[in-house]
C-alpha cells in the first residue's frame, strides 16, 4: 500500500492478458475497488512516464476483473501491461471506521508493552486473508509477526505512534 508521503496509492493491479481483443485481467488491491475499475473511469499507471488508462469494459473473472482499457487492442499490447498498476489519489480512499487504520499509519509506531515499557517498533503489516498481522522488531532487531488482533493488540492510538501489545512468553525467542 502506500507509503508515508505517498500522494497514490495502488487500486489494482495488471495480472495477464486474457484473450486475443486486448483485455487484462485486474487483481483489486482496495476493498471496494470492483465498485471503482467500472466502465469510464480512467486511472494514471505508475510506469514512468505514467499514462493515463480508461476503462471500456468491465466483468467479473473469479475475484478479479477482466477489463478492457481505450487503446489497447491486442494481446501484445495487453501482455506488455502484466504488472503495472492502476493508482489513485490517496486523498480518494474509503473513510475509515472506528478501529480502522491504513497501514501506513501503523509502520513506525512504538510498539509498547501493557505498562507502557518499549518492546521495538512495528516495521510492516501483513496483509492476511484470514487476519492481518503486524511485524514488530526489537532494538537487538529480534523479529515477530503478531495477529492484529483486540487478545494481542489491545490498543491502537496512531494519532501518538503508540501500538500496545499484550504478547505471550516467549514471542521473540
Amino acid at each position: 500500500m502506500a507509503i508515508s508521503g505517498q500522494s497514490v496509492i495502488p487500486v489494482g493491479y495488471m495480472r495477464r492478458a486474457h484473450g486475443i481483443r486486448g483485455d487484462v485481467v485486474v487483481r483489486g488491491l482496495l476493498e471496494d475497488a470492483h465498485d471503482r475499475l467500472v466502465p469510464g473511469a480512467s486511472f494514471e499507471t505508475n510506469e514512468s512516464p505514467p499514462r493515463i488508462l480508461t476503462i471500456e469494459s468491465a466483468d467479473p473473472s473469479g475475484t478479479d476483473l477482466r477489463l478492457h482499457f481505450a487503446g489497447i487492442e491486442d494481446r501484445n499490447e495487453a501482455e506488455g501491461l502484466k504488472g503495472v498498476q492502476i493508482m489513485i489519489d490517496v486523498a480518494d480512499r474509503r473513510v475509515l471506521g472506528v478501529g480502522e487504520w491504513w497501514p501506513e499509519d501503523l509502520v513506525g509506531c512504538s510498539a509498547v508493552d501493557p505498562s507502557g515499557d518499549s518492546i521495538g517498533k512495528v516495521v510492516e503489516v501483513i496483509l492476511g486473508g484470514a487476519q492481518d498481522r503486524l511485524a514488530v522488531v526489537r532494538s537487538d532487531g529480534a523479529r515477530a509477526e503478531v495477529p492484529f488482533v483486540d487478545a494481542l493488540v489491545p490498543i491502537v492510538d496512531a494519532d501518538a505512534g503508540i501500538v500496545t501489545f499484550d504478547l505471550p512468553e516467549g514471542l521473540f525467542t
